[in-house]
C-alpha cells in the first residue's frame, strides 16, 4: 500500500485490532520503523535506548550495524509494552514461551493482517518498507539517500564505497519523527472527515 487513502484504512484497522496486545504493538510499530519483518519480531530490549531514542542492532542480512531513530510515538508504544515483556529478552516474545525466551513467530503478524481482512495482494509485513520508501520520497519529499540509509540498504557514494551507517543520523531523527507525525495526521484527517 502506497496510496495514503489505503494506508489510513490499514492504520485504523491496526489501532482497533482486538487480538494479542503484543501482536497489536508490533503491528503499530511496523509502519513507524519500517524495518525488515524478522528484525522487528526479534527486537531485543537491550538494543533499545530510551535516552537517545535509538534502536541499534545488527542487520542479519548484511551483518552491519543499523540505527533506527525512535519517534515519540514509537517510544510510547515501547513504554506501553515494556511492563508486559520488559523482563524478557525480546520486545515481542512468542506467545508460546511465557518466559520470553523466543521471539514472536514469523506468521503471527501476517496472520493478524489476514484476520483484519488484508489479503496477500494488498499487504504483507514487508510491505511497510515499500509504503515508507514511496511516501517519504513522493509525498514528504525526503532525500532518497536518507530513506535508503533508514531502510538499511547499502548506499554508495560516486566512487562505489558504501556510506557509514551513522550518516545523516540527526536528519534521520527528524525524518522518522516527521513520518510518525504524518501517519498520525492521516488518521486524524479521516476521523475529522467522517464526522
Amino acid at each position: 500500500m502506497t496510496d495514503p487513502k489505503e494506508v489510513v484504512v490499514l492504520l485504523k484497522a491496526i489501532d482497533i485490532y482486538s487480538g494479542s496486545f503484543v501482536v497489536k504493538s508490533a503491528l503499530q510499530l511496523a509502519p513507524l520503523v519500517f524495518v525488515r519483518p524478522g528484525e522487528l519480531r526479534q527486537a531485543e530490549w537491550e538494543h533499545i535506548d530510551f535516552d537517545t531514542k535509538e534502536w541499534r542492532y545488527l542487520v542479519t542480512k548484511t551483518q552491519t550495524q543499523h540505527i533506527v531513530p525512535l519517534s515519540t510515538q514509537v517510544v510510547k508504544i515501547l513504554a506501553d509494552i515494556k511492563p508486559l515483556t520488559g523482563n524478557g529478552r525480546f520486545v515481542f516474545p512468542s506467545a508460546r514461551t511465557p518466559d520470553g525466551s523466543r521471539a514472536m513467530s514469523d506468521v503471527a503478524l501476517l496472520a493478524a493482517l489476514r484476520r483484519m481482512g488484508f489479503d496477500k495482494s494488498e499487504m504483507s509485513v514487508h510491505g511497510f518498507r515499500a509504503m515508507a520508501r514511496t511516501i517519504l520520497d513522493e509525498v514528504l519529499e525526503f532525500r532518497p539517500d536518507f530513506i535508503e540509509h533508514q531502510l538499511a540498504h547499502a548506499v554508495r557514494d560516486p566512487n562505489g564505497r558504501a556510506y557509514n551507517r551513522t550518516a545523516h543520523l540527526s536528519e534521520r531523527h527528524i525524518m522518522m519523527q516527521s513520518w510518525a507525525d504524518y501517519l498520525d495526521s492521516l488518521k486524524a484527517d479521516v476521523s475529522q472527515n467522517t464526522k
